[in-house]
């Protein structure tokens, strides 16, 4: 995992998806990604955006945001459409490129807190939906992750990516009804750690509190990623255990809107003082910690977007080269 060392979360500001692939491979060449372009509008978001990797099911955008349909149509095409064009993009850019490449969907749990039934509520208020959501989307990511290594054949590896910023809402009951006037039902643990399994060892991606890491360790992720500002005293526990079973840390050091950035040896900091606290060898912390941007960076401007990625790749490259004078706070 060391060469990793650093990569983006997903989202980019702008519509120029070839540029911002070319700032990707340029900034965090040792994990790239296929950027998301959410200002392009409807199915460039992140529900969209995944809802056209669906097999078998189909959305449309309602008042009340995105619904199921009978059939694909406008919308559903916008999603294909954005996505063809950034794989075409990719295509072009990564002709050359060999390594391994990271790939972002929205994860099931958020998704189900995000799309309506056609006659009722959210998909998430019906456990028979949800399971039928989680292996359409399932087959559609090994779909799109078995397209791009047939565009980009020096891929050696896919890091696939889950987004579930909805997921502690879920496990906590406090994901609102449709009408808004109420609120869905806790879901177990054990569901959300059976369909995390359908998916190949994927990264989830959390940028809310309470992240369930125990949840995430049980359901055998190869890695968590999270915004380091958020992170308590009383997860440490927590993250010990995540280190212990050889999982990775995607850790956000860097805000996602322009702020003035700080030298590399600061933005590193909050992984030095989180691997001090738990009291690892410091050998193994560039090996575990991925330094990203605390979240996406679709509200940034273009040129904070860039420093941000060469950031946290400027971070981690302390993390690697010195560890122990990091650990001992020289």
């Amino acid at each position: 995992m060391s060469t990793w060392e650093a990569t983006g979360v997903g989202s980019h500001p702008g519509e120029d998806h070839l540029e911002a692939i070319r700032i990707v491979f340029g900034e965090v060449p040792g994990l790239p990604y296929l950027p998301e372009l959410p200002a392009r509008g409807v199915g460039a978001d992140m529900v969209g955006r995944t809802a056209g990797l669906l097999v078998d099911l189909h959305v449309e955008v309602q008042p009340s945001g995105w619904r199921l349909s009978d059939r694909p149509g406008r919308d559903h095409q916008r999603a294909v459409d954005h996505l063809r064009r950034d794989l075409d993009g990719l295509e072009e850019i990564g002709h050359d490129y060999s390594g391994p490449l990271k790939l972002q969907v929205c994860g099931p749990w958020t998704l189900a807190g995000s799309i309506e039934l056609k006659y009722g509520d959210k998909m998430l208020s019906d456990a028979g939906a949800v399971r039928d959501l989680t292996a359409s989307l399932a087959q559609g990511v090994a779909d799109h992750c078995a397209e791009v290594r047939r565009r980009v054949p020096g891929v050696t590896e896919i890091v696939l990516q889950l987004d579930e910023p909805g997921l502690p809402g879920v496990l906590a009951g406090n994901v609102p009804t449709a009408s808004g006037f109420g609120r869905l039902a806790a879901v177990e643990e054990w569901r959300v750690e059976e369909s995390l399994r359908l998916f190949d060892e994927p990264v989830v991606h959390c940028c809310a509190p309470a992240v369930p890491f125990a949840v995430l360790r049980r359901a055998g992720v190869r890695g968590v990623s999270v915004d380091a500002a958020l992170l308590r005293r009383r997860d440490d526990d927590a993250l010990g255990e995540l280190f212990e079973a050889g999982m990775a840390l995607f850790l956000g050091v860097v805000p996602g809107r322009d702020v003035r950035l700080a030298g590399p040896a600061v933005v590193a900091k909050p992984a030095v003082e989180l691997w001090r606290r738990l009291g690892f060898e410091p050998d193994r912390l560039a090996a575990q910690v991925v330094l990203t941007p605390a979240c996406g960076l679709a509200g940034a401007s273009p040129a904070y977007a860039r420093a941000a990625l060469a950031a946290c790749r400027k971070a981690a490259q302390v993390l690697r080269d010195d560890p122990a004078n990091g650990m001992r706070g020289d």
